[in-house]
């Protein structure tokens, strides 16, 4: 189901909204003409969220390649992180200097862009019966499928689950937690031995957004939420919101060290906490898990294990479910070089390099079949996709599955429950009254 359109030139909104503002005088420009023999000449530009370590390198080396095959083409990179590409991305919208390529989530971000005009329709070169779109998992294409047409290039799956030191867990004597209850209880013990039971840092927001979505996805049952993801049909009041804010809650002040405070605790922060061997588990994405074991740290993939995070008793979701979507990239459909965008793309994601993409140490486990196997992924990446493949549901980020004023409302009130600002029927009440508002 994909979430509610906002009107093509919408003005700004909120911080996060994204800006299509001052679209409209480019609309008129020609559609680009992505089945077009590609020119090997000019500049291509790629907007990237692969900046720093250990990720810069993936798409630097794939450019020189590129352009070591044809001479008179020449990539400018644009790499930026998980949490700066998004002011980038909104930043080069309004300036109208949108790259030829440039990545997207699914849901209501990229939403955004098709409904602008931005996003060249993909359907005659990647849809599923095409030569390019039968090497993805179809599953993998429908995630930026809207109306029958296809936009998106999806360069990776994703899942969120929770990581976790195997040496500790052994060392306090705990096992895996089968409940949400079970894995609260086991936090006493873990702090006893001189451990951070769950690390957290909440500094950017979207990370208690993933907490909460995966459990609204194991207490809301799946039509009403994905009804609510929409202002058009949303009602937000079924009691299962509640019963997930205060849990939520629950492991903020009984499994995290830093409390009330993670608001200003950076997710890279309780990244390297769990790496460092200082915390016993850290929530986290698949993307994350060759990052947190890489060569140097003192969790090693050998202790380094995986698990959903438990469904608690009770709830009446969907206990299947795990949050998550692939990534990918979309390109630009007032792009000149279009053609050759879709050429670059085809070359990113052949089966040699999305299996590089897939190994140690980028750990980005290809939307490509057949690249993700046990002799080319790390153990905790194969286990991890092979989890997320076989969930009941993959249920889109919480930040961009809706619209921005609710994701908003969303973010703000994530950071009011983890201070103690506010109730979660405060958060709640703040939500429902954002949706109305955007309907």
């Amino acid at each position: 189901m994909h979430a509610q359109r906002i009107p093509a030139l919408a003005a700004l909104a909120a911080a996060s909204a994204l800006v299509l503002a001052g679209c409209a005088a480019g609309n008129a420009a020609p559609a680009a003409d992505v089945t077009a023999e590609p020119e090997y000449s000019g500049e291509l530009s790629i907007l990237t969220k692969f900046g720093g370590e250990p990720l810069g390198p993936y798409f630097e080396t794939l450019a020189a390649e590129y352009e070591e095959l044809h001479p008179d083409v020449t990539v400018e990179l644009i790499q930026e992180t998980d949490q700066s590409v998004k002011d980038k991305t909104k930043t080069l919208t309004a300036s109208g200097a949108l790259p030829d390529i440039y990545f997207t989530w699914a849901g209501n971000w990229a939403q955004n862009f098709i409904d602008g005009g931005l996003a060249a329709d993909l359907s005659e070169v990647i849809e599923p019966g095409t030569e390019w779109g039968d090497t993805f998992g179809e599953a993998s294409l429908s995630a930026f499928e809207v109306d029958g047409k296809y936009f998106g290039i999806p360069l990776y799956n994703n899942g969120k689950f929770m990581g976790y030191n195997t040496a500790i867990f052994e060392e306090v004597g705990i096992a895996v937690p089968t409940t949400f209850e079970g894995l609260i209880d086991s936090c006493g013990p873990i702090r006893d031995a001189g451990y951070e039971p769950i690390a957290f840092g909440n500094k950017d927001g979207w990370p208690a957004l993933h907490y909460l979505q995966q459990l609204f996805a194991y207490n809301v049952p799946s039509d009403v939420l994905h009804d609510d993801f929409s202002p058009a049909t949303a009602t937000l009041d079924d009691p299962g919101y509640l019963a997930a804010l205060e849990q939520f809650k629950t492991l903020v002040d009984e499994c995290t060290d830093t409390g009330n405070g993670t608001n200003g605790v950076l997710y890279t922060t309780a990244q390297e906490a769990l790496s460092g061997g200082r915390a016993a588990m850290y929530y986290q994405e698949i993307l994350e898990f060759d990052t947190v074991t890489a060569e140097g740290n003192t969790l090693t993939p050998d202790n380094f294990g995986i698990f959903a995070l438990p469904v608690p008793d009770g709830a009446n979701g969907e206990p299947g479910a795990i949050e998550g979507s692939p990534e990918g990239y979309l390109i630009n459909a007032k792009s000149p070089q279009a053609a050759l965008a879709v050429d670059f793309m085809k070359f990113a994601t052949s089966k040699e390099n999305a299996t590089i993409l897939s190994s140690p140490p980028y750990g980005q486990p290809s939307t490509v079949v057949g690249a993700v196997t046990p002799e080319t992924s790390s153990v905790a990446v194969y286990d991890g996709i092979t989890k997320a493949n076989e969930a009941s549901e993959l249920v889109i980020w919480l930040d961009t599955v809706t619209v921005p004023e609710v994701a908003d409302a969303w973010l703000a009130g994530g950071e009011a429950l983890i201070s103690g600002g506010s109730t979660a029927e405060e958060v709640l009440e703040s939500v429902r009254n954002a949706s109305d508002a955007a309907k």
